[in-house]
């Protein structure tokens, strides 16, 4: 289900999937993070693979690194994930390169030392969480940011942190740190039921100092800004790239299961439903990825809803298709030792991703009541 029929960065997944995927099952019993796999994909050069080429990197289209941890997912979901944390941060880099910002040196800086990003705006959204207070040079900040998604192999975390000016009012900075700056440290406390080896710890900053320099961006906090529209349009159709993959990985297996049961009459019925329910899956997954136009777009809030609501409709399929994929496999399913009991786990991970499916409803009645967005 290639979105481009010819990606070049298939044939690495197809070369270190197999690896992943003889690993996937100790990680995700022990909760310990993917570090043997980002070493693999960090020598393929995996993490500067969307950086244009003219800045060092490789390349890769938007629709291509959708491709590319899609096909990951097949292997091993939580690597997949954790990967699509880091390339929506260059691929939003990207973006504000390719439209003229000033994102080339942060992606230069990707592509000479396979830089790891991570990212921390899963619970910041428009207020961002913690404390700021200006000081000689910039900033002293403190935050607990949860689902730092591949944080122990980390290198520079790009985030937020409210501040209150006193001329401009309640504000939201933007800015890049280092994850091993003094005052940084990861909690250790990603204990989860799927996705558990992601590394997704909370990122605690207790009084860090962020230089003037570091910051990228002040914004309004609690308002829509462009900024999100750049986040939903380009983000969102990376990391549901690897449920979307997971959810076609969960498929073939239960195909297989049903393959070997061709007597039991009712299971065309169940395989029928989970082959409706995939199909969903991959068309609204293939229109988001179609509206990001390989960052050929404007950002503006009908586009985001447009995605928010395919983000949705993909969370909503993909619990249908597992359900069915469940049904059609029987209760060897409920096995730890079937892969498919560790892919239902796994997919539980998209309800939390941003926007819930509530707060997108919200969102998106509002644009079309030609209200502002929030």
């Amino acid at each position: 289900m290639s979105t481009e029929p010819t990606n070049p960065f298939l044939a690495i997944v197809a070369k270190l999937g197999p690896t992943f995927a003889a690993r996937a099952a100790d990680t995700d019993r022990s909760g310990e993070f993917v570090a043997e796999n980002y070493r693999e994909l960090k020598a393929a050069k995996v993490f500067s693979a969307g950086v244009p080429k003219d800045l060092g990197g490789g390349g890769a289209t938007h629709a291509e690194l959708c491709d590319l941890v899609r096909a990951l997912a097949h292997h091993c979901p939580s690597t997949a994930l954790a990967l699509s944390m880091h390339t929506h941060l260059v691929a939003s880099a990207v973006w504000r390169h390719v439209h003229g910002q000033p994102a080339a040196p942060l992606l230069q800086k990707v592509a000479a030392g396979e830089l790891v990003l991570v990212s921390t705006g899963a619970t910041d959204w428009l207020e961002s969480v913690g404390t700021s207070t200006r000081v000689e040079g910039g900033y002293r900040v403190s935050a607990h940011k949860r689902f730092a998604s591949g944080c122990p192999a980390g290198d520079l975390a790009l985030t937020s942190i409210p501040y209150d000016d006193p001329s401009e009012g309640k504000l939201v900075l933007q800015f890049a740190v280092p994850v091993r700056t003094e005052g940084v440290r990861i909690a250790n406390d990603w204990d989860t039921l799927g996705m558990r080896a992601t590394g997704s710890h909370t990122l605690v900053f207790e009084n860090v100092f962020v230089p003037d320099a570091a910051v990228s961006m002040k914004r309004p906090s609690g308002q829509w800004v462009p900024f999100f529209g750049v986040i939903c349009m380009v983000a969102v159709p990376i990391y549901v790239s690897a449920y979307v993959g997971l959810a076609e990985a969960a498929a073939n297996l239960a195909r297989e299961s049903a393959r070997k049961r061709p007597a039991d009459a009712h299971l065309p019925y169940l395989v029928g439903e989970m082959e409706n329910a995939l199909a969903v899956v991959q068309m609204a997954w293939r229109e988001m990825v179609a509206g990001a136009r390989n960052y050929d777009f404007l950002p503006d809030v009908e586009g985001a809803s447009a995605t928010l609501i395919r983000k949705t409709i993909v969370a909503e399929h993909l619990d249908r298709c597992m359900r069915k994929a469940i049904d059609v496999t029987g209760g060897g399913a409920f096995f730890r030792k079937n892969p498919l009991e560790k892919l239902s786990r796994d997919a539980q991970g998209i309800h939390f991703h941003p926007l819930p499916e509530i707060r997108q409803l919200h969102f998106t009645g509002r644009v079309a009541m030609g209200l502002p967005p929030v």
